[in-house]
């Protein structure tokens, strides 16, 4: 059975210096709060963090940014106000995972059998 294929999709924003990324959940929210600012981001964003591309776009590894690069760039380290931000400004992306194929629990050893 295949696991963990899905679509994921992320708001990127190009700044001065570097990527920033936010993961959204639920992309039909998301949209309706495009339209509507009544709709609370808890409602399309699960994490509120923030995560960094040194420019490779969104593609490659991320980390969370930090409140200095939040700061340089946004002019607040409040995250609340950056997802915001990012989401008025970003680009929306939805990129699908593929699929994982293999065992579930190599663990189980001799007791496969059982």
């Amino acid at each position: 059975m295949a696991r963990g294929q899905t679509m994921q999709t992320q708001v990127h924003y190009k700044g001065f210096s570097e990527d920033f990324l936010v993961f959204v959940d639920n992309v039909e929210a998301y949209k309706n709060w495009q339209n509507d600012k009544s709709v609370p981001l808890s409602h399309f964003i699960s994490a509120f963090q923030i995560f960094l591309a040194h420019g490779r776009g969104v593609r490659g590894t991320y980390e969370t940014a930090s409140k200095q690069a939040l700061e340089n760039e946004f002019g607040t380290s409040v995250d609340e106000d950056v997802i915001k931000q990012i989401l008025e400004k970003g680009d929306s992306q939805s990129l699908e995972m593929p699929e994982r194929q293999g065992p579930k629990n190599d663990s189980k050893g001799p007791m496969a059998g059982h």
